[in-house]
């Protein structure tokens, strides 16, 4: 049974870093796109970051320049990466994979797999 799990979650500071990891189990996750949702109580998941099979990446306006996506596919593994932190970056993040890179990636019915998500707080 496929199955993503998240860690690297916590509780830091405006300014500190934090690299989230996604070890993916049941199948080879290589041949599929992986992504990073986030959510904060009472709003919609919002889309941060998401990375072909190929490699190719890409990431929300409001996390450029800060935030970097990563696979390992020997490892079965995608990491993000997060520097600068904000304390509007506080949510809980979302590990998601999908068999081809979702056209419109940005809506999270387009990903097929999903993680039960890891809390990210930044305090100010």
């Amino acid at each position: 049974q496929e199955k993503l799990v998240e860690s690297g979650g916590g509780l830091v500071q405006s300014g500190d870093s934090l690299r989230l990891s996604c070890a993916a189990s049941g199948r080879t996750f290589s041949g599929y796109a992986m992504g990073w949702f986030r959510q904060t109580p009472g709003q919609e998941r919002e889309f941060v970051a998401a990375i072909a099979k190929s490699g190719g990446a890409f990431r929300a306006d409001s996390v450029k320049g800060r935030f970097t996506i990563s696979r390992d596919n020997a490892e079965n593994t995608v990491y993000l990466q997060m520097n600068s932190l904000k304390p509007d970056d506080t949510a809980v993040y979302y590990c998601a994979a999908a068999p081809g890179l979702p056209i419109v990636k940005e809506i999270p019915a387009k990903w097929r797999y999903w993680g039960q998500g890891t809390q990210v707080t930044v305090s100010s």
